[in-house]
């Protein structure tokens, strides 16, 4: 019998083989007969394995066909109406109604009450549909810098978003700001130029806008067929074909050749846009250069490639109202915004000191998904999920990492507007909602093999202060549980108790956002509340270094207090994101290391209440030098007390200032009034930092003390000579008439927008004066 070699894996299965049928087989092959045959089966069987490796997985075709994305733009670009017409003619719902609910409907994605009465969107709402076989997640979030918190926290769980612009607003205050939150979050984008049929539509000025004040790298991918009332349809100019939309509601959808009259512009803007591309892809640059013919799909791809390098943005057109256009982004939605496994996403590992891990983006690998928005629900709280890698099943236990809790999935849900959806298991990029999961906003949770979190999204300082009450003292057990419920859902939102009045005082980011709160007390709790006059949120701090050495001492009978702190408070660069630092420089035992948390919170608490005006001390590193200690009389009262006293005893040496909040003001007025308006600008110690002109209209950017712009939108109505305001409804609130700034303010004439920048300090006779008026309630 012919010997075979065995020392390779492939020797061994043909020697078995070949024993395997000299036992069995009653008339066994020849040696060379079974080695060929014994070769043939292993090549089979290698080809079978290879093949069962090369198999995709599962879940990579519905990832692939997954997109998740956001609608941001600034007040009235048409967000809401846009999202209404993508549902339609997704066939998620089967009848379109109006933002404001004219119809006595209102927009699906405006499911509150109060966002159908005023025609503004409050919160953002989660919704899903499906196009040409792939799943989009939507999130609609609302335009006013109020709700800045909603798109925040939208765009931190998005892979890619649409901005959209009015045709004759262009890019305006809040498109600048939820721009600057997309880049923030690295979120690729669409820019949608809407309402191309209301008069005085210019999509070329809003294109050259994007250039210039968002400093996007853009091109037109389409050309409108007319303007105006005259608006038809569209024409592609990656495909080269022309689009008009018919039908009742614009759903047939008629694919036509380019208009011959049009032939000249299509063709400039096609090498317009393949030029702008060409600039940021390299592929595609050198067809161009080559003079190569560039076709379609070549120019397609170079598209996708850079829009998800974030590298260009393309630019679509329409009008959501008159129901054009949109069927056409919907198809860029899928071919030029990422998939979830398109993105790179990172979590912080806790078990090794925060070292930053990049997520696979799989189902395969172990779960993590961020809590991003809460919810008070009819069934308990409701808590939004991305999940960013594995699988989530109902009934499944996960780990809130945040708290170390075990926490069971008793149902799992995906949300369409204020809709649910059981569902029974959702993967990695998916955006779901789970019910009795008690947690907060920002929590990461994982199934427990891995200690990840994911990073924090950037939550905005308060800079309007409410003092409010309930009218009737029997409602006070509902007016705190209203309180707590918002504050919960709302990181932005914050309550507190003023020492000196025993006044609730809620904080937020506007008048309108506290409006909104008061009225929604009213209205989903039954508690009326009375409000006080807005205030401002000052700030204090340091401008020189101070020393401090404080011996607090006392005794009274039994066990006394003994604590001695020394060392310095220094001013902290107001530009550093850092607002409170504690620096422990003692070197030995002079003080127990114990004691030394109890220090530390000891000048945080001090520092909550400045000597000036009583406003929290910001900016400030306290640094602990020396200090002294009794081996019995000493206790972390004692060392707290020690703090906060020889804070109070360094401040005054310190030079402190006061600070307040500065806002950027927008203001697009009739040029015949830009000296009037400029004067009164002036006269509210506001900055001019920028002057444009368009068309017949001035646009001023200033940056106004908002301690100064109380009653600026009937002062505004007054200069700019026009009786009627048109408004979102708030028509006798106290706080409408009082400080109309944060939303937008349409004068007939003339238009503010307002948003926090950031906290300066004020003026020499400003502080003096702030401080007596401080001195003088307190006295009272």
């Amino acid at each position: 019998m012919a010997r075979f070699p065995r020392g390779s894996s492939t020797s061994r299965f043909l020697f078995s083989y070949y024993t395997a049928l000299t036992k069995t087989s009653p008339s066994p092959p020849s040696p060379t007969a079974a080695l060929l045959q014994g070769s043939f089966y292993l090549r089979h069987f290698s080809n079978l394995a290879r093949a069962k490796e090369d198999k995709e997985p599962w879940w990579k075709e519905s990832i692939e066909r997954l997109r998740n994305i956001g609608i941001s733009a600034h007040i009235d670009s048409g967000k809401t109406t846009l999202t209404e017409r993508v549902l339609y003619y997704t066939g998620r719902i089967h009848e379109i109604h109006e933002v404001r609910g004219r119809d006595g409907v209102g927009a699906k994605m405006d499911s509150m009450d109060l966002e159908r009465e005023k025609g503004i969107t409050i919160q953002s709402a989660a919704t899903y549909c499906t196009w040409n076989d792939y799943k989009i997640n939507i999130i609609d979030t609302p335009g006013h810098v109020d709700f800045t918190i909603e798109v925040e926290r939208a765009l931190r769980v998005l892979d890619g978003a649409i901005l959209v612009l009015c045709s004759v607003g262009g890019v305006q205050s809040q498109s600048i700001t939820v721009d600057r939150q997309m880049r923030r979050y690295e979120v690729p984008r669409l820019a949608f130029i809407n309402k191309l049929d209301r008069m005085g539509a210019d999509p070329w000025k809003v294109l050259n806008q994007t250039r210039s004040k968002l400093r996007h790298h853009s091109a037109a991918v389409q050309v409108p067929i007319g303007l105006e009332e005259h608006f038809e349809g569209l024409v592609d100019l990656v495909q080269l074909k022309a689009y008009n939309f018919h039908g009742s509601s614009g759903e047939k959808v008629v694919t036509a050749e380019v208009p011959s009259d049009m032939a000249a512009i299509v063709a400039e803007k096609r090498r317009e846009l393949i030029e702008v591309v060409s600039e940021v892809d390299d592929k595609l640059a050198d067809a161009f250069l080559s003079d190569e013919s560039i076709s379609s799909a070549a120019l397609e791809e170079a598209i996708r490639r850079a829009t998800l390098a974030q590298k260009f943005v393309p630019v679509f057109m329409g009008s959501a109202f008159k129901n054009k256009g949109v069927q056409l982004l919907l198809d860029g939605v899928l071919s030029y915004l990422p998939c979830p496994n398109e993105v790179s996403n990172y979590a912080l590992d806790q078990s090794k000191n925060e070292e930053k891990v990049a997520l696979s983006g799989t189902p395969d690998g172990p779960l993590v998904a961020l809590a991003f928005k809460l919810e008070e629900g009819r069934f308990g709280q409701l808590t939004y999920l991305r999940i960013y890698e594995g699988v989530i099943r109902k009934g499944d236990v996960m780990i809130n990492i945040n708290t170390g809790k075990k926490i069971k999935v008793p149902r799992l849900v995906r949300m369409h507007s204020n809709e649910m959806e059981d569902i029974q298991e959702a993967h990695a990029g998916e955006i779901v909602a789970v019910f009795g999961v008690d947690c907060a906003s920002g929590d990461t949770f994982t199934n427990g093999s891995v200690r990840y979190t994911m990073t924090s999204m950037n939550v905005p300082e308060p800079v309007m202060s409410l003092a409010v009450q309930p009218v009737s003292k029997d409602s006070g057990g509902q007016f705190s549980k209203a309180l707590n419920r918002f504050q919960k859902e709302d990181p932005t939102f914050r309550v507190g108790l003023d020492p000196e009045s025993g006044q609730t005082i809620i904080s937020g980011m506007g008048e309108l956002h506290l409006d909104i709160y008061v009225e929604r007390i009213r209205r989903e709790y039954k508690v009326d509340a009375t409000v006080g006059k807005p205030r401002v949120n000052f700030r204090e701090t340091i401008t020189q270094r101070a020393d401090f050495d404080y011996l607090h001492k006392k005794q009274s009978g039994g066990q006394g207090q003994y604590g001695r702190v020394c060392g310095y408070i220094e001013p902290i660069p107001l530009e550093e994101s850092t607002k409170f630092e504690f620096d422990n420089l003692i070197v030995g035992q002079v003080i127990p290391s114990s004691f030394i948390p109890a220090i530390e919170k000891g000048f945080k608490e001090a520092a909550n209440s400045g000597s000036l005006i009583g406003h929290p001390v910001e900016n400030i590193r306290i640094v602990l030098t020396d200090g002294a200690s009794h081996a019995v009389d000493s206790s972390e009262l004692a060392f707290k007390m020690a703090a906060i006293y020889a804070f109070r005893q360094c401040y005054a040496a310190a030079k402190p200032t006061i600070l307040e909040p500065v806002m950027l003001l927008e203001l697009k007025i009739p040029t015949e009034f830009q000296g009037t308006v400029s004067g009164d600008i002036n006269k509210r110690k506001g900055v001019i930092v920028g002057n444009d002109q368009d068309g017949d209209d001035s646009i001023i950017t200033a940056h106004v003390p908002l301690n100064n712009m109380f009653g600026y939108s009937t002062a505004l109505r007054s200069m700019t000579q026009v009786r009627h305001v048109a408004n979102v409804g708030f028509e006798n609130s106290f706080l409408y008439n009082s400080l109309h700034g944060v939303l937008s303010v349409l004068q007939g004439k003339g238009e503010f927008t307002m948003e926090y920048k950031e906290h300066l300090p004020v003026s020499q006779d400003v502080q003096m004066q702030l401080v007596n008026t401080y001195k003088a309630g307190t006295a009272a």
